[in-house]
C-alpha cells in the first residue's frame, strides 16, 4: 500500500544541474518544493579522499547502478537490443548533483545557428541539402530569447572564459571570472592555429579561476589544476556543481526538501493535467505517492523520456509512420582527432577538466559548406584535463600493445603525447529514437529503455574532414609522428565517448514535431514540465551543459509564471 505524503507545489524529479536550478528559482519565489533524487546525498566533504582513479575513473562510484536500471541497444531495427551491462560509451550520474558532479566543467553557449539550424540551413543551402530522412528542425526559440537565461547561469557558475571567439553569439556581459592558466601545452595549440589563420580562445571553464561568490551568494574555490574533474566530485568546491551552487541556495530558502534514494516509477495522470508522481525508496522498498501541484521531470536524458513512455504520456515515436514525437529526434555526437607523439617531455599530469583552447572556424556554419557533404561541423580543441596513470599508456601505431616494449613506450611516451580532437554536431535521423524494450525489465518492474541508434554518411562524412583539420593542426604543432583517428563506421555503445545525449523530448513550437515548448511545457499536459538535454532537437558542436542550464532558467520562469495563472504559457 503506497503512503501518500503532503501535497507540495513543485516535485523534481533528479536533483543536478536542472533540478537544482528549477528548486533555486521555484523556493525562492516561494513555492514548496520537493526534490526526489534516486541515489545518495553527498558534499564536498565525501570528495576529501577522491584522487583514486582505480575506485571512480575505472569501478565508476558516482554513476548510475547498473544492475537495478540500464538500457538495451541496437544499431538498426533489424538486430535485437540488448542490456548495457557496465558503464561504456556515455556516464550516467546518480547521486546529489548528478552528472553535474563528475562533469569536466566544459561551458560553450550553442551557437546561434543551432536554435535555427533548419530555417538557416534551408535559406543559404537549400531545402535538400540533407536527404529527407535527417530530420532537422528548428528549436522554437533563438539565441538572443535565450541569452539573458545563459548569462545567468554564467553568473550562477562563476564562468572563467575570455570573449575571443569572433564565431559565436554575443554576450551581453562579460564572462564573471578570468580564463585560466595559458600553459606551454596550450600555447602550442594557439601558435599553430593561429599560424592557420583559425581564431583559438580558452575553454569556458566552470572550473574557476579564481574564488567567487555568486549573486546566491554561494561561495566557489579556485581552481587547483590537481587533473581529477572528469569522473570526479571536486574536494576543494572548485568546479562549479549543483552540491556547491544551487542545492545550497534552495535549501537556505526553508522551501525546499530533499529525498534521496527516491526512484520515481510513474507519473499520475488526470485528464490534461498530470497530479504527482509515485516512487519507491530504493533502501527499504516502501512505495510513496507525492501529489504536486507542478511535476517537473530534471533527471537525464535517457530517464526523462522513459519515466513520460511508461507513464503514456505523449505519443511514441513511429519511424516507419514519422508520427509521434517521444523519443524521437536522438542524437550523440561524433569524436574525430588526431594524437601527437613529440621529442621534449612535457607536464601532462597537472591540469582540470575545463583547461583547454578551441578554435570554431569549423563549427556551424563558420565556414561554406557548399562543396562538401554535410552540415554543421565541430569544435576543435586542445585539452589539459590531467593524464592519469591507469588509463593512459599512449603509444606509436607500430609498437606492440603488450610486453617490455610497450612497457618502455609507454613510459616513454607518457608526457610527449598530445591529442587534438572535435566535438562533432549529430543531426537527427529517422532510425535514431529511443522506446520501451518488449523484453527486458528493470528491478522495478517497468520495461528498459531501448536505444536504436548508428552513425549516418552525414557523421561519417564530418568525421572523416575534422580528422583532416585536427591532423593539420598536430602537424603545424610540431609532432614527430603524427597518427590521424580512423574513419568510423557503426556506432559502438562499448568504449567511452562523451556522455553528451540529447534529444528524445524535444522543444519547438509545434505540438506535431516536438514533446514541449519553448518553456519545457509538455503539450500534453500543461503543469508537466521536462527539462534537459533531451529537448535539444539537434546535438551541437560543443559540450551541452550552458544550453541546458539557460534552458532551465527559462523553464524555472515559466513555472513560477504558470503558478500564479495556470494555463498555456505560449
Amino acid at each position: 500500500m503506497a503512503i501518500t505524503m503532503d501535497k507540495v507545489d513543485v516535485v523534481v524529479i533528479g536533483v543536478g544541474w536542472t533540478g537544482g536550478i528549477i528548486a533555486a528559482e521555484c523556493a525562492k519565489a516561494g513555492l514548496k518544493v520537493r526534490g526526489l533524487e534516486r541515489g545518495g546525498a553527498r558534499s564536498t566533504a565525501d570528495y576529501v579522499m577522491v584522487h583514486d582513479e582505480y575506485r571512480y575513473a575505472i569501478r565508476y562510484e558516482l554513476m548510475q547502478d547498473l544492475s537495478r536500471e540500464t538500457i538495451t541497444f541496437r544499431n538498426n531495427r533489424k538486430m535485437r537490443a540488448l542490456p548495457m551491462r557496465q558503464m561504456g560509451s556515455f556516464l550516467l550520474g546518480e547521486g546529489l548533483g548528478g552528472s553535474g558532479t563528475h562533469w569536466n566543467g566544459m561551458t560553450y553557449r550553442f551557437l546561434p545557428y543551432d536554435f535555427q539550424i533548419k530555417t538557416m540551413t534551408d535559406k543559404k543551402y537549400g531545402k535538400n541539402k540533407l536527404p529527407a530522412e535527417y530530420l532537422i528542425q528548428d528549436w522554437g526559440i533563438t539565441y538572443e530569447e535565450l541569452e539573458p537565461y545563459f548569462t545567468k547561469f554564467d553568473k550562477t557558475i562563476g564562468l572563467s572564459g575570455e570573449d575571443k571567439n569572433p564565431f559565436w553569439g554575443k554576450r551581453s556581459e562579460e564572462f564573471p571570472t578570468p580564463p585560466m592558466k595559458r600553459t606551454p601545452i596550450l600555447k602550442k595549440f594557439e601558435d599553430a592555429t593561429t599560424s592557420l589563420g583559425y581564431h583559438p580562445y580558452m575553454v569556458p571553464s566552470a572550473n574557476l579561476s579564481q574564488p567567487y561568490e555568486n549573486p546566491d551568494g554561494e561561495s566557489i574555490g579556485a581552481c587547483q589544476y590537481c587533473g581529477f574533474c572528469e569522473r570526479f566530485g571536486c574536494e576543494y568546491g572548485a568546479k562549479s556543481s549543483p552540491e556547491v551552487t544551487v542545492v545550497p541556495t534552495a535549501m537556505k530558502t526553508n522551501n525546499f526538501e530533499l529525498t534521496v534514494h527516491a526512484n520515481v516509477v510513474e507519473i499520475m495522470k488526470s485528464g490534461n493535467k498530470v497530479t504527482g508522481v509515485r516512487y519507491i525508496d530504493t533502501q527499504s522498498g516502501a512505495e510513496y505517492i507525492q501529489p504536486a501541484e507542478m511535476v517537473i521531470l530534471t533527471s537525464y536524458v535517457l530517464n526523462n523520456a522513459k519515466l513520460l513512455m511508461v507513464s503514456k504520456i505523449g505519443e511514441q515515436y513511429n519511424p516507419d509512420t514519422g508520427r509521434g514525437t517521444l523519443g524521437k529526434n536522438y542524437g550523440y555526437q561524433i569524436e574525430p582527432g588526431t594524437t601527437g607523439f613529440f621529442e621534449e617531455p612535457m607536464n601532462v599530469f597537472m591540469g582540470a577538466g575545463a583547461l583547454g583552447m578551441t578554435i570554431d572556424d569549423f563549427n556551424g556554419d563558420s565556414f561554406d559548406h557548399s562543396d562538401v557533404d554535410f552540415i554543421h561541423g565541430a569544435s576543435i580543441t586542445l585539452s589539459q584535463t590531467g593524464v592519469r596513470p591507469i588509463q593512459t599508456n599512449p603509444v606509436p601505431p607500430d609498437v606492440p600493445v603488450w610486453g617490455a616494449e610497450f612497457k618502455k613506450e609507454s613510459i616513454l611516451n607518457y608526457p610527449r603525447t598530445l591529442s587534438v580532437y572535435g566535438q562533432g554536431a549529430s543531426m537527427p535521423h529517422r532510425e535514431n529514437f529511443l522506446s520501451l524494450d518488449p523484453d527486458y525489465r528493470d528491478a522495478y518492474g517497468l520495461p528498459l529503455l531501448q536505444m536504436t541508434y548508428n552513425f549516418t554518411d552525414q557523421d561519417r562524412n564530418l568525421h572523416k574532414y575534422i580528422t583532416d583539420r585536427t591532423a593539420e593542426i598536430m602537424k603545424e604543432m610540431g609532432a614527430k609522428t603524427v597518427v590521424p583517428g580512423g574513419p568510423i563506421s557503426d556506432y559502438d555503445i562499448v568504449p567511452y565517448q562523451s556522455t553528451h545525449n540529447t534529444g528524445g523530448t524535444t522543444m519547438g513550437d509545434d505540438p506535431a514535431t516536438s514533446v514541449v515548448n519553448n518553456y519545457l511545457q509538455h503539450w500534453d499536459a500543461e503543469n508537466l514540465f521536462v527539462v534537459g538535454a533531451g529537448n535539444f532537437a539537434h546535438n551541437g558542436g560543443y559540450n551541452p551543459t550552458a544550453t541546458v542550464g539557460a534552458l532551465a532558467y527559462r523553464a524555472a520562469e515559466g513555472i513560477i509564471k504558470y503558478s500564479k495563472s495556470g494555463g498555456s504559457l505560449v
